[in-house]
């Protein structure tokens, strides 16, 4: 079975928080050659080039009106206050969460979440740097800055940018199996932290 991710993009999109996922799922996939696992691909607001934090230009391959059925949703954190704001935004989060089979955040992604009423009656991580704003904008929501990744079955959140990477190879352990997890963090000679 192959599942689609997609991937959030929005301008000041860290860009660590999209890339690490990205490359995580999309080594798995190689690795499964021809029987791959997953099809990753990115979704912005309108078909057109991101600017993410420091400059760097990314092309959406999707925007939110023409994009594959997505059943792993990532949002990645970044300078995250105008997405916050917008309305049309947090209601495609809102939207294709409900027939997502799970939705993870990195970083401030965990805001995005929280916006669209995602994160009710669950314990969530976020960056270290941005606990105490998310604790004073979202008082009801249980933050545990201590832990890496938090997995609460349909709602995965991580901590900071790095920590994306190692929850995302914990999500293909539990899609694909531990195997392919390792496998891929051994290709992309990247040290996981398996615990949360």
């Amino acid at each position: 079975m192959i599942r689609n991710v997609g991937i959030f993009l929005f301008d000041e999109v860290e860009v660590l928080d999209l890339a690490g996922p990205f490359e995580v799922f999309s080594t798995a996939s190689r690795l499964e050659h021809p029987a791959k696992r997953f099809e990753v691909f990115t979704v912005a607001d309108a078909l057109r080039t991101v600017r993410a934090r420091g400059g760097l230009m990314v092309q959406a391959n999707y925007d939110f009106t023409n994009h594959p059925q997505i059943d792993v949703l990532i949002v990645p954190g970044g300078v995250v206050t105008s997405e916050l704001k917008c309305q049309p935004t947090i209601e495609w989060i809102r939207r294709t969460a409900a027939t997502a089979e799970l939705t993870a955040s990195v970083c401030t992604g965990a805001f995005l979440l929280a916006q669209a009423g995602l994160l009710a009656n669950r314990s969530i991580t976020t960056h270290w740097e941005d606990v105490e704003e998310f604790k004073s904008m979202f008082p009801h929501i249980s933050v545990q800055p201590e832990n890496r990744w938090i997995d609460t079955g349909k709602v995965v959140t991580s901590a900071g940018i790095s920590a994306g990477m190692d929850m995302s190879l914990h999500l293909v352990s539990r899609l694909s199996g531990e195997a392919l997890a390792l496998r891929t963090a051994r290709q992309m000679d990247y040290d996981w932290r398996r615990s949360s």
